[in-house]
């Protein structure tokens, strides 16, 4: 008896409307490697929990500037709508986008820079001068020269792959490039941002192998700097002054007493949560005890609320950011991957320890937020643009093919293990 014959898929009506987008979107995701996901999924935890901590310490504030509990929450909000689609529209381009990208990108941003420090429209905020007004936007360029830098070192590190053991024609040019970029938001008076902009780019170099006694020669000169700066400014100097006085328990005098005010309080929160909390919400000190209770020292709201749980679950995100971001710096194929995945590692990592360690009282105070979690658009958008580019390395370039062999094997009726076991 002759056996009926298949019925033949291909003849079946293809799925349309939200059905296809449904499928469309799964199959985008699906063939994605692990450390994808893993760097995917830390980060959008990272922000959603930023938000609800955001929201948590801005009440006070906000309602004291704009008669609005919610006002800092939903302006926070509204950057996150825009960064994560940003972020995953970034994880779709190739190398090739970047690279071309790179070189525009920096000029723009230090042109952006320049603006800040030699034309009115910089805005001084808490002593340093590093934030620009255009119309009703306000936003902070220094930001924007992370992310140029990020792509342009990939870009560069590709050209002088063969020359990064050459200490003049290799390490030197992207050293006095990237430092000149940096030097435009020292101008600006942000010795936090440029110190992780200083790491940011050295950590990157000895990350993907360059040698550290070609480093030792721009690191010393980048601490004979700092000091330079440091001493100069005295608003610089009341803050390492302030961190220096154990416990600040001289009080200070004049404008210091602000800076022990800060430092004390921060671990008047801490001490305040004690080990589970004092409940989401139920903060003391961010009734306008705490200042930057929602930016640099939201973990201590965080240690306050959460208590030493919540605490140690935020530096164990941070940690796991730190995996996956190392997970594909060690995988990238290409010498842009390797460059800017070091990059960005540095660059949220570090600011990351950098924050917490100022709110523990391990450094002077900075004015460094915490990345993903602390409230400031400008600093949420770039750092999640910055991310989309390590995805868009993460992304496995076998991976499609591979699933359009699985689907081809399906659509002709029978998994292709099968038909190779018969």
């Amino acid at each position: 008896m002759a056996t009926p014959p298949r019925a033949n898929r291909s003849q079946e009506p293809e799925p349309t409307g939200v059905s296809a987008a449904r499928i469309r979107l799964g199959r985008v995701f699906r063939v994605e490697s692990a450390d994808y996901f893993l760097l995917l999924g830390t980060t959008l935890f990272l922000v959603v929990f930023g938000l609800v901590m955001v929201l948590s310490a801005s009440v006070v504030q906000s309602h004291l500037e704009d008669e609005s509990f919610f006002a800092q929450a939903l302006r926070q909000g509204l950057f996150a709508v825009f960064g994560i689609p940003i972020m995953l529209i970034a994880s779709r381009m190739p190398e090739k986008f970047w690279m071309r990208l790179a070189w525009p990108t920096l000029i723009v941003a230090c042109a952006l820079q320049l603006l800040v420090i030699a034309t009115p429209l910089g805005i001084e905020v808490g002593g340093n001068t590093n934030w620009i007004q255009l119309g009703p936007m306000q936003f902070q360029p220094s930001e924007l020269i992370k992310v140029a830098l990020v792509m342009w070192l990939g870009l560069i590190v590709t050209k002088k792959e063969a020359l990064l053991g050459d200490f003049v024609h290799g390490v030197l040019p992207i050293v006095l490039v990237g430092g000149g970029a940096i030097g435009l938001v020292l101008l600006g008076g942000d010795l936090g941002t440029v110190m992780i902009m200083g790491a940011m780019l050295l950590g990157a170099l000895f990350l993907i192998g360059v040698r550290l006694r070609l480093l030792l020669p721009p690191i010393f000169a980048a601490i004979v700097l700092f000091v330079i700066v440091a001493v100069s400014s005295e608003n610089r100097m009341r803050r390492i002054t302030s961190f220096l006085d154990a416990n600040c328990e001289s009080g200070g005098t004049g404008d210091a007493i602000s800076d022990c005010w800060q430092i004390q309080h921060g671990s008047f929160a801490l001490a305040n949560g004690g080990v589970f909390g004092v409940g989401l919400g139920n903060s003391a000190a961010k009734w306008s005890w705490l200042p930057a209770a929602d930016n640099d020292f939201i973990f201590a709201i965080i240690g306050e609320e959460l208590g030493l749980i919540g605490a140690i679950v935020v530096i164990a995100m941070f940690v796991v950011l730190a995996v996956a971001l190392g997970r594909v710096l060690r995988g990238a194929r290409t010498p842009f991957g390797r460059a800017a995945s070091a990059a960005v590692l540095v660059w949220i990592i570090g600011q990351a320890c950098v924050n917490i360690g100022v709110v523990l009282g391990v450094f002077p105070v900075l004015g460094v937020p915490l990345p993903l979690v602390s409230a400031g658009g400008t600093a949420l958008l770039t750092t999640l643009f910055a991310i989309g580019i390590v995805l868009s390395v993460a992304r496995d370039p076998e991976a499609p093919a591979r699933a359009a062999a699985r689907a081809a094997a399906r659509k002709r009726g029978r998994p292709a293990a099968t038909r190779a076991a018969r």
